[in-house]
């Protein structure tokens, strides 16, 4: 599903981001992403998404060489692959309906199938019953949920979760990583990045360390290992 081939990205002459990296997470899989600040972990995550070249190397997602996306194309990435911001990253403006929505509107998705599509979404996310609340409306953990409900709209392979627990309490923390599994459990490819080493432990799945831009450890059924 995703394999990095000897991944290399500097930034300047000093600073190594991704050192040679090599890493191949399997179809299904739930992989946690752990590492220090300043590690490599947010230069993986851009690059996974086509946000950030590679200088040497490549990532390949289904097969696809994605080091060599043209810039037009980067939009055909996206759909294959859904991402949890930290931050949620919802319009303020809009209702929680209405962020869903977008995500398929700015697609050119028919109203029809939006209207169909964004209910569903919302209910597996457990916001049936806030659909028309704004962001300013609604809890952090409910934000979240939100942006989980965004990142499905195109049914992705791939659930990228960057930090997605970062600016919530425990308990809120706690059911988002449940919604996460309840998704892999339908067979979507997970991979969440996180500093949070009690819901890494907890997890019991793969982790995958990574120190000065290359991959450190890799266990099978892992801890978070600094």
């Amino acid at each position: 599903m995703i394999k990095f081939i000897n991944a290399t990205k500097k930034y300047g002459r000093k600073v190594v981001a991704l050192d040679n990296l090599n890493l191949h997470i399997r179809p299904g899989e739930f992989v946690s992403v752990v590492g220090r600040s300043g590690t490599g972990k947010t230069t993986l995550v851009k690059a996974l998404i086509g946000e950030e070249c590679l200088d040497k190397g490549q990532v390949m997602v289904g097969g696809w060489d994605i080091t060599r996306v043209r810039q037009s194309e980067v939009h055909i990435l996206r759909k294959q692959i859904g991402v949890i911001f930290q931050d949620f990253k919802l319009l303020p403006n809009k209702t929680l309906y209405e962020n869903v929505a977008f995500a398929m509107e700015v697609c050119g998705k028919k109203s029809s199938k939006i209207r169909d599509i964004v209910p569903q979404l919302l209910k597996i996310v457990g916001l049936q019953n806030k659909v028309n609340r704004y962001p300013h409306e609604v809890s952090g953990g409910e934000k979240q949920r939100a942006g989980i409900a965004r990142s499905l709209v195109h049914q992705p392979k791939i659930l990228l979760a960057d930090e997605p627990t970062g600016n919530l309490d425990s308990i809120n923390a706690d059911e988002i990583i449940e919604l996460l599994l309840k998704i892999n459990k339908f067979g979507t490819t997970v991979v969440l990045v996180t500093h949070n080493r009690e819901i890494v432990n907890r997890l019991r799945k793969r982790v995958v360390t990574i120190e000065n831009g290359t991959v450190a450890h890799d266990q099978v059924v892992g801890k978070y290992v600094l």
